[in-house]
């Protein structure tokens, strides 16, 4: 049932030994019987002592009705005795237990959980904004009930726990070509580590985490200004890079073409008049004007 943990006791899930309900309701009309038998005999003359199974009828009787409950699809019930866990009852319809034997009613149906903007700092040290969804359910009703005070309570404490560790790891975003991951660029990955984070933190209640992932994600209002302007700048840079790189390449490829056709032969010169202009015109931010040139380079 349990094991010892950090010196906590950790509860462990078992079936209950309860009754079928329908079964005990044929028992309470049979009762119902008897105790009518016994009414209609006691005012014909009968003997008195028809007035004993006439009260163990009506007492036992009352003590069947207090025993029903009903367990509805993805529901469970926790049975206790006199402080003891006896077991969790998960068999649907109408069942039955003694009435000194307490029960708990638990829904192990799935939850779905939006949590509130937290505001943390990225791996960068930049204050972020961050939200999650998470959609959890009970796994050990055992556990669920006795390992944790409120076990509803518990998972939102975690989610925002959780949320804030996965967002430290990773910074927001970042414009270089190392395939870092981050929390902007990266959401599956994002989304698994977080699954991954809050059901390690979540299995001590008996929670287990189906599916999680980030539904909001912005800088924080104080630099979220600053921050756009250095995203719009690497943007540039970046942009600039591959620009210039490319440029490069053509070039090359042009001078190498000029060279095997036996097109023009260049002296060094006229190369690096060549990649002068041709780097100007790739390069350039507005089109290029043409120059008719009617002299010579050399002078």
């Amino acid at each position: 049932m349990s094991d010892s943990n950090r010196g906590m006791t950790v509860s462990r899930e078992m079936p209950a030994s309860t009754f079928n309900g329908y079964i005990m309701l044929l028992i309470m009309l049979g009762l119902v019987a008897i105790g009518g038998w016994c009414i209609a005999a006691l005012k014909g003359g009968a003997d008195p002592v028809l007035g004993v199974p006439l009260v163990l009828s009506i007492l036992f009787f009352a003590m069947i009705l207090a025993g029903f409950y009903m367990v509805q699809p993805n529901q469970a019930y926790v049975i206790t005795q006199f402080g003891a866990y006896r077991g969790t009852d998960r068999t649907q319809g109408l069942r039955w237990v003694w009435f000194w034997q307490g029960r708990r009613k638990l829904n192990v149906r799935a939850h779905n959980v939006h949590s509130e903007r937290v505001k943390i700092n990225d791996l960068r040290g930049n204050p972020i904004e961050v939200a999650c969804n998470v959609v959890w359910r009970v796994q050990d009703t055992a556990q669920a009930s006795f390992d944790v005070d409120d076990y509803r309570e518990f998972v939102n404490i975690q989610i925002e726990a959780g949320l804030r560790t996965v967002g430290a790891r990773h910074p927001y975003d970042d414009m270089s070509d190392d395939d870092k991951t981050t929390l902007r660029g990266s959401a599956d990955v994002i989304s698994s580590e977080l699954q991954a984070e809050l059901n390690d933190r979540l299995k001590v209640a008996g929670i287990i985490v189906d599916e999680a992932g980030l539904t909001h994600l912005a800088y924080a209002p104080e630099i979220a200004g600053a921050m756009l302007r250095r995203q719009q700048a690497e943007a540039v840079i970046a942009a600039r890079t591959k620009l210039v790189m490319g440029a490069v390449g053509m070039v090359e490829d042009a001078l190498v073409k000029l060279a095997e056709d036996g097109i023009v032969d260049l002296d060094d010169e006229r190369k690096a008049a060549m990649v002068s202009n041709l780097m100007v015109v790739l390069c350039g931010d507005r089109e290029a004007q043409p120059v008719v040139n009617t002299g010579t380079l050399y002078q």
